[in-house]
């Protein structure tokens, strides 16, 4: 499938396949290295989380909340 058609595609679709590729992805923590900014983003992410500066959502409801915005 061209990325033009990829374009084409309804929103809900395009979600699935990025679900699909994400977790062929992730199935494999060694085969892609995480950037060197990654490390410092996710520890300043969870400094603001323990000073409660922001709210955990589990994931089932976040993806929820996701596909009801593109269905």
């Amino acid at each position: 499938m061209s990325i033009a058609e990829l374009r084409q595609l309804p929103n809900l679709e395009k979600l699935k396949i990025i679900e699909t590729l994400w977790s062929d992805l992730s199935s494999d923590d060694t085969a892609i290295e995480s950037p060197d900014w990654h490390a410092s983003a996710l520890n300043k992410t969870a400094l603001v989380y323990r000073e409660g500066r922001i709210n955990s959502v589990a994931w089932e409801d976040a993806k929820k909340s996701l596909r009801a915005r593109f269905e």
